[in-house]
């Protein structure tokens, strides 16, 4: 979401009304945009504006609530609350029905001029941004995952672009879910092997005595069981690309050969003397940042200089937030064709959860949570979401941060009201307020209005 103060219409005649109402909404932190006509208001005014309207119904020339008909022409989910007089008030209420959000009959205090426009604002808010999920949606296309506007993502795809026809060995680091597969593929897709096979081996999923096997190949006979030639993932990525996930996680005799193989380009399968020239391109992806020695443990130091002759950082998605809608709209768009659902519309708390929660586990959790959304499980936590990321802290740590997000959650849907909350939560009274207490949570801050306490 943007940092810049959203902006008001008003559109009054009278000059001193126009000045003070200016006032306040610059004081509440809106940005006032002032009119005395309707004409020159209805000419600054398009289907992508952010924020709300405010006119008053009794002007010269065009009157308000012609204002209206022609802003809902251009676009009817444009939020517009009319100021009416007393005589005006039954007009303002069967406005209502050709769709006015709201009507505020005059004299009006302050506070329900700017409850209105919160209101009306955080209803643009859901309609402009399911316009732009929507919109991601449409043009998600196969890359879903490499997608992103942010800096770093344009720059990722730049280098990508720039080095998948050179035939340099890559080093790709990022956190668990931010895409390492992606980029490898794309650096294979975007190159001139992409005719060949792209191959890929996850070093931390296989024990040791299987992965020698699996990635240099073995001949018949080689060790009890192998009872025939078996060609390993490194020749058959010849001509292609190898790639190699959790490299930080190759057991270290491995990891010589390893070294022997991208310095000789030449592989020895198991059982036999025979060195077998291979043309391949290695992308490796690693987890952990290989250049920090503690970080990188008992990974060879040779090894990493070898790999290390570019290397790729991919941002965690907490570094690109004003992503998240975009591949958020693309990961709707996706799993609404694989369950047969229809594209839901973002509601108010998938909209919160989506700015504010951190994503420990990236875009993998983004899409999960996308798939959630479509088959309308987006209200009930998932274990992902439970769960914190691996530093966040142990059980204990765990449970408290998901209990208060509980309470918040309850908060949020009965707007504060303690009574509908202690009945959600099925909690006693006491029990409730110390842990308000305990998590720091502040009642007041869910309420609408001051209500029973």
């Amino acid at each position: 979401m943007s940092d810049q103060p959203l902006p008001v219409v008003f559109v009054e005649d009278d000059d001193d009304l126009r000045a003070a109402t200016a006032q306040t909404l610059e004081l509440a932190g809106y940005r006032a945009l002032v009119f005395a006509a309707a004409e020159p208001a209805l000419a600054a005014l398009d289907a992508s504006f952010p924020g709300v309207v405010v006119s008053d119904i009794r002007m010269p020339g065009l009157g308000g609530l012609e204002f209206f008909r022609r802003l809902h022409r251009l676009d009817p989910d444009l939020p517009v609350i009319l100021v009416t007089g007393h005589g005006d008030i039954a007009l303002a209420v069967a406005s209502l029905h050709e769709g006015v959000y709201d009507f505020i009959a005059k004299p009006y205090p302050a506070d329900r001029l700017l409850e209105a426009i919160r209101r009306a604002q955080e209803k643009r808010a859901l309609v402009l941004e399911n316009r732009v999920l929507r919109a991601a949606a449409a043009r998600g296309g196969d890359d879903i995952a490499f997608l992103g506007e942010a800096a770093a993502m344009r720059r990722l795809r730049a280098t990508v672009r720039q080095i998948a026809d050179a035939d340099v060995d890559v080093l790709v680091e990022g956190e668990t879910g931010t895409g390492k597969e992606v980029v490898a593929e794309h650096l294979h897709r975007w190159g001139r092997r992409s005719s060949r096979a792209f191959v890929a081996l996850n070093c931390g999923g296989l024990p040791e005595t299987v992965i020698e096997s699996e990635l240099f190949g073995h001949e018949a006979g080689a060790f009890t069981g192998a009872q025939k030639r078996r060609v390993g993932r490194i020749e058959h990525s010849d001509g292609g690309t190898l790639f190699l996930d959790e490299i930080e996680s190759m057991p270290p005799s491995l990891q010589v050969k390893l070294l022997r193989v991208l310095e000789t380009r030449r592989v020895e399968p198991l059982g036999t003397n025979e060195s077998r020239k291979v043309d391949l391109r290695v992308v490796a992806a690693a987890k952990v940042d290989l250049s920090d020695p503690k970080a990188r443990g008992d990974f060879r130091s040779d090894l990493y200089y070898r790999l290390n002759v570019v290397t790729l950082r991919l941002p965690p998605l907490r570094e690109r937030r004003e992503d998240v809608p975009l591949l958020f709209g693309a990961f709707l768009r996706r799993s609404a064709e694989r369950f047969g659902r229809p594209l839901p519309d973002l509601t108010a708390e998938a909209r919160e959860h989506l700015a504010r929660h951190d994503w420990p586990g990236n875009v993998r959790e983004l899409l999960h949570f996308a798939e959630r959304f479509v088959l309308g499980l987006h209200g009930e936590p998932s274990v992902a979401e439970a769960s914190a990321a691996p530093d966040e802290g142990g059980l204990a740590e765990q449970v408290e941060r998901f209990e208060a997000e509980l309470i918040r959650a309850a908060l949020r849907e009965t707007n504060g009201d303690v009574r509908a909350t202690l009945a959600r939560l099925r909690l006693p009274r006491k029990t409730f307020y110390d842990k308000l207490k305990r998590h720091g949570i502040t009642r007041a801050e869910f309420a609408m209005s001051e209500g029973e306490d």
